[in-house]
């Protein structure tokens, strides 16, 4: 990719697209209605929320089967030094992702 060409903001929405987002489950209920109760269709719905049309499809085939929007954690809860290392974790695996980009284009 051309850093020059695509520009940063492109390059940050890229980047972007590879990261584990959570939804509240206001959110993703909210969503759901829309599919279920407000008869658009799943591809519309999740491109005027921004979100993966994948995963939206998701959450509505679990209320449709009577289950909960997501799949329940077989992990207990998250320590804040676990958390911690996770978030680190992802921002060396960026930095190293944009370092591998300038180095290509220099």
């Amino acid at each position: 990719m051309d850093a020059m060409r695509y520009g940063i903001l492109t390059l940050w929405r890229l980047d972007m697209k590879r990261v584990n987002r959570s939804y509240p489950a206001e959110f993703r209920k909210a969503a759901v209605q829309q599919v279920v109760d407000g008869g658009r269709s799943v591809p519309a719905v999740a491109r005027s929320l921004e979100m993966s049309a994948k995963t939206l499809a998701n959450w509505v085939g679990r209320a449709r089967r009577g289950e909960a929007p997501t799949a329940v954690s077989a992990r207990g809860p998250v320590s804040e030094v676990e958390a911690e290392l996770a978030r680190l974790r992802q921002e060396v695996a960026k930095l190293r992702m944009e370092k591998e980009i300038l180095r290509r284009y220099r």
